[in-house]
């Protein structure tokens, strides 16, 4: 056995495999300029979609709004832990829905609902602007 720099031939006979192995590996997965299923690096520009975010507002705008709907239809207060909301969501939920009540009694029920949606709106911008569940998440 040589020392000082030379080579083992069972180490060369490995590395080469392994290329082989990986660039195998690599091409394998490439299809032709005429394959249907195109390039990997083409199909992920081209079909992969942007994740989407929602603010905290309108994600609040949304669930005090469905439920501020669901309770004016059931007539009855649900606990707000079962709905999801916080302390701070159920609290904008209540003054939306005594304001949807009445105007479900004077205009009728299209005009509650988009009072509901503009009531809603309003509320959760409001608390956000002024920190949001700032004491915790029932806040």
């Amino acid at each position: 056995m040589r020392t000082g720099g030379a080579t083992r031939p069972g180490l060369a006979l490995g590395c080469g495999l392994a290329l082989v192995l990986v660039t195998g590996g690599l091409c394998a997965g490439c299809g032709g300029s005429g394959s249907a299923g195109g390039s990997a690096a083409g199909r992920a520009t081209s079909s992969t979609p942007t994740p989407a975010t929602t603010s905290p507002e309108d994600l609040c705008t949304r669930v005090v709004a469905h439920w501020s709907r669901e309770v004016l239809d059931s007539g009855t207060y649900g606990d707000y832990q079962t709905m999801g909301l916080s302390n701070g969501q159920y609290d904008i939920l209540r003054e939306v829905v005594d304001s949807a009540r009445a105007e479900k009694k004077a205009h009728g029920a299209p005009a509650a609902d988009e009072l509901i949606g503009r009531e809603a709106r309003a509320g959760c911008r409001d608390w956000y602007r002024t920190g949001g569940p700032s004491n915790g998440p029932w806040s």
